[in-house]
């Protein structure tokens, strides 16, 4: 027997016993742009509730014609990494692009936010600093921090009595960085970012804050948490995406003070060693910005969205974790619950999507919710219909 036949079994054991309980998971297939109505399968047309697709720009016009524009103009790819011959004015324009929408002092793109965090650790602290993290941070904070030789801290989520207990113990360390997500992926709470600067402060600490799911959607003008509790500028380190609320193709960034983005761009890995982002990325990005700074409708749209949403199914007896986003977490705890339940929204033609562990802890299965600017009233009407029914035939509500 080979060594890959036995190592073959073992897999085969391994998704036997993932499907076994419960926890496999199936890709839906949709064969048309995302937008809030999309079609899936053979054709059968739902209303998307699960898309990261916050302002609804994912198959927004104006983006699509500045990407074909660019396509003509600046090409496909670059075939380079950034400092060898990968950089277009495009990338420069972007990353002034968004300094000036963070109200920071420089930018720098990764092929995806998972690189950005990736890479924004090891280049900046050594064994003799620290790292104090929120529990509940995204996998690719956790995963950068693996690849960090700083001491490790962990605080309870949002919890500022155990953050100060850690930042205490990291008095022992030369610099501290306090790592949290803007908006927390899977419950859709807000960090209290006015406490973390306050705590930051008193135990001579840096933060970071990863705006993924709150660029775009927190704060007025959705400058993120920073904007949230009026401390646009006095963030040292901020990372965030374009694959959510800023047009949902590809992309990240790391953008801050401007001696860590040029420490960045001297020994960041994934920056180093991936390709530039493709010019017509770039170039949708631009025009993303231009368009965020021209009007607030968009915003304005989401937020009274989400409120009408949130109103209307905590009315109907669900259980909805606490929200400061366009997240709502319907708590369902079973993780079969989850599963039955979103398959038979997507028969009354809903698409959303189970959440259970290990992407959330066990029994802590949800449905996770997600609101557009793309949604107009009617969808977010039969969407509330759709859980009421469901809700009740499946026992979740009375």
């Amino acid at each position: 027997m080979s060594t890959y036949t036995k190592f073959q079994d073992f897999l085969k054991q391994e998704l036997s016993d993932i499907q076994s309980a419960g926890l496999y998971k199936n890709e839906r297939i949709i064969v048309s742009p995302q937008s809030a109505a999309i079609r899936v399968g053979k054709g059968q047309e739902v209303l998307n509730f699960c898309a990261n697709n916050y302002l609804g720009l994912s198959d927004n016009k104006e983006l699509i014609e500045a990407a074909k524009e660019a396509l003509d103009s600046r090409g496909y790819g670059m075939s380079s990494v950034r400092f060898i011959c990968g950089t277009q004015d495009l990338h420069k324009e972007l990353e002034a692009s968004i300094s000036k929408f963070f109200g920071t002092e420089d930018a720098i793109l990764y092929a995806a936010c998972f690189d950005a965090n990736g890479g924004v650790f090891e280049p900046l602290l050594s064994d003799q600093d620290a790292i104090i993290s929120d529990s509940l941070n995204h996998a690719s904070i956790i995963d950068g921090v693996r690849l960090c030789k700083a001491v490790r801290y962990r605080y309870a989520n949002a919890d500022m009595a155990d953050l100060e207990k850690q930042l205490q113990q990291a008095q022992a360390q030369r610099f501290r960085v306090i790592v949290t997500d803007g908006v927390f992926s899977m419950d859709g709470n807000v960090a209290p970012l006015d406490k973390i600067r306050e705590l930051a402060d008193k135990y001579d600490a840096m933060i970071m804050v990863d705006e993924s799911h709150s660029a775009g959607v927190v704060g007025h003008t959705g400058r993120g948490t920073s904007e949230l509790y009026n401390m646009i500028g006095k963030i040292e380190i901020i990372t965030g995406t374009l694959g959510k609320a800023f047009g949902g193709a590809i992309g990240g960034f790391t953008t801050g003070k401007k001696e860590i983005i040029d420490i960045l761009r001297q020994r960041s890995r994934p920056y180093l060693f991936s390709n530039s982002i493709p010019p017509m990325i770039a170039a949708a990005g631009i025009k993303m910005f231009e368009m965020i700074d021209r009007s607030n409708e968009l915003q304005d749209k989401l937020h009274d969205n989400t409120a009408y949403f949130v109103e209307k199914l905590k009315a109907a007896g669900f259980d909805i974790k606490p929200t400061q986003s366009a997240i709502c977490a319907v708590m369902l705890y079973d993780a079969k619950l989850s599963q039955d339940m979103a398959t038979k929204l997507q028969e009354e033609g809903i698409y959303v999507t189970g959440f259970y562990y290990p992407v959330v802890p066990k029994d802590q299965a949800r449905i996770r919710v997600q609101i557009s600017a793309a949604h107009e009233k009617e969808h977010l009407d039969k969407c509330i219909a759709a859980f009421t029914k469901v809700g009740k035939a499946l026992g979740v509500i009375k």
